[in-house]
């Protein structure tokens, strides 16, 4: 009886060591970056700002903001400017209004004037890059020097709205990344 506990606890003790010794193949994944999207398909434009804003995250506290600039409306393109006409009526507008863009807008500019702390990401996207670069200059026109340090801001576009962004951006102290989205 004795030697049947001895060997169940010599079994129980050594049994742990030998399984720590194993050691298991790693598999190595491949992390593959998410394409640029090229249409106005939301499903695609989030997954890639997710990839974009999860490698850009380091020294980040909070969740990052998200400006996904919409194109332009097709009516807004499409109709020549006009006057607005005004009856006694009933006054209209001829001219078709953007209203997702200027809400974007609104929200932006209400977010960057009430302050953006240390430790957050901006993060500025859409398939017009120049109307993505306006929200930016705009958002930022009111924005005081140094006020917005240790903050990330991100402009995904082209090269040639990069130097208008960084220009507003920088003196407010953030730290300016862009992506350029032709590569």
């Amino acid at each position: 009886m004795k030697s049947i506990t001895r060997a169940l606890l010599i079994a129980c003790l050594v049994l742990p060591v030998i399984a720590c010794g194993k050691k298991e193949e790693t598999q190595e994944v491949e992390v593959v970056a998410v394409a640029v999207p090229t249409t106005e398909d939301k499903v695609a434009w989030n997954a890639y700002l997710n990839d974009v804003a999860g490698r850009h995250m380091e020294g980040i506290n909070n969740s990052p903001y998200v400006y996904l600039v919409p194109p332009p409306a097709a009516a807004a393109t499409d109709a020549p400017p006009a006057d607005v006409t005004t009856t006694d009526a009933d006054p209209t507008l001829s001219t078709p209004v953007d209203g997702a863009y200027e809400r974007l807008l609104e929200k932006a500019q209400q977010d960057v004037a009430r302050g953006i702390t240390r430790g957050n990401l901006l993060i500025f996207a859409g398939l017009d890059s120049a109307r993505t670069a306006d929200l930016v200059v705009a958002s930022f026109a009111q924005v005081g020097a140094g006020t917005m340090n240790g903050v990330r801001v991100l402009f995904i576009g082209n090269a040639a709205d990069s130097d208008r962004v960084k220009a507003v951006v920088e003196p407010t102290g953030s730290e300016y990344v862009f992506i350029d989205t032709a590569g």
